[in-house]
């Protein structure tokens, strides 16, 4: 079995959605994702023809990211037309695990040069427009969790806050500290390593993610009411104090991002330079009421693969989909939480669900880099309960 190798990341700034859409809503989802997909022909100086495959993460696919949004990506990025592509939908995790896919490929032989990107048009395709007014579990699944079946990922963040004893200051105070780093990295030019820029429709040219409040407070934080409160979920789950908000969880964002994985003999064969070798993979299913919490085993899995401990890695990226999972999870594997997202989150950053994966792997191996630690770790909650992990080593 032969290695897989990360020879190139790259991402687009996150555009913060606001109440009259975001900088990107006036692009294309396709277009949006051609941008990343572009930039890495023209930043390694490769034949798009030589690409296997494209294997993009979306999870609203729908409007204008249905009929495999990918496949049109690429066209819309100019690659050749024999250039096939797929699309994945793992919830938050779905360019992580086309990561993982398009590393499977390579280690299998099946591929020697492949894209693992993503993206997500919130703006333009709101999350849960998917639905399109049905129940997407059926009857069978919510009779298999009494008391109401399933619920929302908020509810789920304040049950994990619930259970491992997080209150409302605690997650305040992460979701402060992840703007505070943010910030920092966008300061020191960290962030703009990683950023393609995008040149909208009328010739404006985005080049910073706008999401981080370099400004926010304890104070400002504490001031926003709960976000998911209900009176459904109050009688279902009195256990809950209701301490989720706006502030310390993640934002809703548009962005993309892209990978490019290739085998031994393909970077050597067009000369090209591998920035990281993938480690191992993995993913894992838990409570779905719970939800986000997978986080927690599949670290264990994926460091069982790989043959390393907790002590072996250097810088870890756990998604910032909400405060609660992030420190559920520091709590648990009692890790440094200054290894942990030290460019800012999903909370500062942005969480465009399907480019998410590519957005933490370019931040790790740029921490990695600047660091110059060995091992890396990246895992996501994701809604059914999943979660991925990813250790990567830097070359």
């Amino acid at each position: 079995m032969t290695d897989a190798y990360i020879v190139d990341i790259v991402r687009t700034p996150t555009a913060r959605v606001k109440r009259d859409g975001s900088s990107y809503t006036p692009l294309h989802s396709a277009d949006l994702m051609a941008v990343a997909l572009r930039a890495l022909v023209e930043r390694n100086g490769f034949d798009p023809a030589l690409v296997d495959d494209v294997i993009g993460g979306c999870v609203t696919q729908i409007g204008q990211q249905s009929n495999n949004i990918t496949r049109s990506a690429v066209l819309a990025a100019g690659f050749p037309e024999s250039v096939p592509a797929t699309t994945v939908d793992r919830q938050c995790g779905s360019s992580m695990q086309a990561v993982a896919f398009g590393a499977q490929g390579v280690m299998a032989g099946a591929y020697d040069l492949v894209i693992a990107a993503g993206v997500e048009s919130m703006s333009t395709t709101p999350m849960f427009s998917n639905k399109n007014g049905q129940d997407p579990f059926g009857p069978t699944v919510t009779a298999r969790y009494t008391g109401g079946g399933l619920v929302e990922q908020g509810i789920s963040a304040e049950l994990i806050a619930s259970r491992w004893g997080l209150s409302r200051e605690d997650m305040d105070a992460y979701s402060l500290s992840s703007h505070q780093r943010a910030a920092a990295a966008q300061a020191a030019g960290t962030l703009a390593k990683q950023i393609v820029p995008v040149t909208l429709p009328d010739g404006t040219v985005i080049s910073a993610d706008d999401g981080i409040r370099a400004d926010s407070s304890l104070e400002a934080l504490g001031g926003l009411k709960p976000a998911f409160v209900n009176e459904g979920a109050k009688e279902r789950f009195p256990e809950i104090d209701w301490s989720v908000t706006a502030g310390n969880a993640s934002q809703i964002s548009d962005g993309a991002s892209a990978v490019l994985i290739a085998s031994e003999a393909m970077v050597k064969k067009l000369g090209l330079k591998a920035r990281a070798r993938i480690v191992a993979s993995s993913v894992i299913g838990d409570d779905p009421v719970e939800m986000l919490s997978a986080v927690i085993p599949v670290t264990q899995k994926t460091l069982d693969k790989a043959g390393l401990t907790l002590a072996d890695i250097d810088a870890f990226e756990v998604n910032e989909a909400f405060a609660a999972p992030v420190l559920a999870w520091l709590k648990d594997t009692g890790v440094d939480v200054a290894k942990v997202n030290q460019n800012g989150g999903a909370i500062a950053l942005g969480h465009p669900l399907g480019a998410s994966g590519g957005r933490l792997l370019v931040s790790l191996l740029t921490t990695l880099e600047e660091t110059g630690g060995r091992y890396g770790f990246q895992t996501m909650c994701e809604a059914g309960g999943l979660a991925n992990g990813l250790i990567i080593e830097r070359l």
